[in-house]
């Protein structure tokens, strides 16, 4: 304990550790930004980005469980067997993955899903269809990448994250020209871009992630108990149970804003305030391994910087919503038109709730993996889906003309949702124990850096 008291970690340490991960994240989000740039050019904008903006949503549940392969490699993995395992377990996620994604693209399931589940109308299910049969392979790359990503998390390489990024970015870019200029006739424009860069991100980081795996890693850790396939699954099993419950709330805001008062208008200015909202809080996004990497050391100098950063997104959203900035940007970089344009900026107001909450869920969130909480995510995002829905439904049945502003406020109230469930257990935990400063951000003293040495 003594040597843990003695560590101090330095704001420098934290933002160097931090901004790489923060930026390549941003630039994720950019890169839908691009695509809905790309098909907002089209004659018909609100229709293709419909199309497009449904087989997102349902991209956002199958590529879920490859996203959390990169919290359960960088947490796991220290050698080449327990590299060996988690690999073993990244196939038969992705075997999954590509299993569903054929059933929807090549079945009659996919048509059920868009039309009953998603409320599209008849001429919109065979675009939508096209689209997803690109959008599938999305995942299986995605998986691939985040796989690596956990190996050069765990490195402290994390500038690979941005640099990879900055590639895919400039790929997606050079295609997104290419169809402006040759014509944006379909949705699945941008699921070809979006596959493209998928494709270009996944090859950078298997080149340095794979490096590092035949450079760095040791056959065998003699102190690191990893070392069979289920040992990984024991660990990924409850993250993907939360995030099933959890990639529930998306297809749902989707769905109910098929029941709007104008359902095309709804749904695509929806997709632009969110790629906008997304792209200020993603940047926010690894705050949780800030915590994970970092609070056993400076548990309050963490805390601190946790407290710094929180407010930034909420003011990014309210420069963009209340100042000509979003105008600007939506018009002269995004290409949307007026009536787009004042829906997307309605709808942007209401996300600054849910931009000012994400910073402390994630800090939240950080502390549950680090106690090894796991199992409490699955109640907390049952918390998340049920507000949601309930928002949706009342709104709809009260105010169907809110619109796009009906899906932005119910996300941000299941987020706060989420928070409540998550800062609850934590205190519960916390008193019981009798180490209230492990977790509430607003108690900094030298027992925080104390009781984190026992987590």
């Amino acid at each position: 304990m003594t040597n843990i008291e003695q560590v101090r970690i330095t704001y420098r340490q934290l933002l160097s550790f931090f901004i790489p991960l923060g930026i390549s994240a941003a630039l994720v989000t950019i890169s839908h930004v691009i695509i809905n740039s790309t098909l907002a050019r089209s004659a018909h904008p609100e229709f293709i980005i419909a199309s497009y903006a449904l087989p997102m949503s349902i991209l956002g549940i199958t590529e879920r469980p490859a996203v959390l392969l990169r919290q359960t490699c960088s947490a796991l993995v220290r050698d080449r067997v327990s590299f060996r395992a988690m690999s073993l377990v990244s196939m038969y996620v992705l075997g999954a993955i590509f299993v569903l994604g054929g059933l929807i693209s090549y079945t009659p399931l996919g048509s059920w899903v868009f039309t009953h589940l998603f409320g599209a109308s008849p001429e919109m299910v065979a675009p939508m269809v096209q689209v997803y049969r690109v959008l599938m392979f999305v995942s299986i790359f995605s998986g691939i990448r985040c796989v690596y990503h956990g190996i050069i998390i765990f490195n402290m390489r994390t500038k690979w994250l941005t640099i990879g990024m900055l590639i895919r970015l400039i790929g997606m870019y050079a295609l997104s020209v290419y169809f402006i200029r040759t014509g944006v006739t379909s949705g699945a424009v941008g699921a070809i871009i979006f596959l493209s860069g998928m494709i270009i991100e996944a090859a950078v980081s298997l080149w340095e992630g794979g490096g590092l795996v035949r450079k760095t890693m040791p056959e065998k850790k003699p102190d690191h108990p990893i070392e069979r396939p289920g040992q990984i699954f024991s660990f990924y099993k409850p993250l993907l149970y939360s995030s099933v419950i959890a990639v529930i709330a998306g297809p749902s805001i989707n769905a109910f804003l098929g029941k709007t008062a104008d359902i095309s208008l709804s749904i695509a200015s929806f997709a632009i305030a969110a790629s906008l909202a997304q792209l200020v809080q993603s940047f926010f996004s690894y705050i949780h391994q800030i915590v994970l990497n970092f609070y056993r050391k400076d548990a309050q100098r963490v805390v601190r910087f946790t407290m710094m950063m929180s407010l930034v997104p909420s003011l990014l959203i309210a420069v963009l919503a209340y100042t000509p900035a979003g105008p600007f940007f939506m018009q002269h970089v995004m290409g949307v038109n007026d009536r787009l344009l004042h829906a997307s900026l309605l709808t942007l107001r209401v996300f600054m709730l849910m931009n000012f909450i994400f910073p402390w869920l994630d800090f939240g969130n950080g502390l549950l993996m680090l106690r090894g909480q796991t199992k409490v995510m699955v109640w907390s995002q049952a918390g998340n889906v049920s507000v949601t829905l309930v928002t949706l439904s009342v709104c709809i049945m009260l105010a169907p003309g809110w619109n796009a502003m009906i899906g932005a406020l119910a996300q941000s109230l299941g987020m706060g949702a989420e928070l409540a469930v998550v800062l609850y257990t934590l205190r519960q935990t916390a008193n019981a124990e009798g180490r209230l400063s492990t977790f509430s951000p607003f108690r900094n003293s030298r027992k925080s850096n104390e009781s984190s040495e026992s987590l």
